[in-house]
């Protein structure tokens, strides 16, 4: 192992180390990992509690967010790009976190790459723990050529997991070893 080689590996661990440390003290949810049913973009926002009334408008307006991101989201993965980036930007949720990975992927998968970078870093900017996005994002670096970022991106992606076994990790792993385009 050569002295930069040694730096770089003892580097990877400490940020990994650090990375840890803080997901452990800031509880993280499910959410994180890009369920497809993803949480209403402004839950993080301290909000008084509405009326019953207004409680249960903000429920209906989350149900409609959630089929209509679903039905987008299966448009992209079934291969109409364009059609489903319209979709996800006719949510009018371009900031939320799971929204915008989608549009990078979408972006990323029709060779759009400059895009889909702008896309996975709003989505990282609205969520830094979004682990499907660091998955991604770590999948559009390996197809720049970048095999050292893509593998730091699997590492953050292992550690924001707590393991090796998450759908993300393995993806990624899988496209970082070859085995797999995704």
């Amino acid at each position: 192992m050569t002295l930069t080689q040694a730096i770089r590996h003892t580097t990877l661990l400490a940020a990994a180390a650090l990375l840890v440390t803080a997901v452990s003290i800031k509880p993280v949810t499910v959410y994180a990992m890009g369920t497809d049913s993803p949480p209403p973009a402004d839950e993080k926002k301290d909000k008084k509690k509405g009326s019953a009334m207004e409680e249960q408008e903000q429920k209906l307006a989350h149900e409609k967010f959630l089929r209509n991101y679903r039905a987008a989201r299966d448009v992209i993965l079934a291969g109409d790009y364009k059609a489903g980036i319209a979709a996800m930007h006719a949510l009018g949720q371009d900031e939320h976190p799971d929204v915008a990975n989608y549009i990078g992927y979408a972006n990323r998968k029709m060779g759009n790459y400059d895009q889909s970078k702008v896309w996975y870093e709003k989505a990282l900017a609205a969520d830094p723990t979004h682990v499907r996005t660091w998955s991604y994002y770590g999948m559009w670096h390996m197809e720049q050529g970048n095999r050292l970022k893509a593998e730091d991106y699997l590492a953050k992606v292992n550690a924001l997991c707590g393991n090796a076994t998450c759908k993300e990790f393995i993806e990624l792993k899988a496209v970082i070893a070859g085995t797999a385009s995704y």
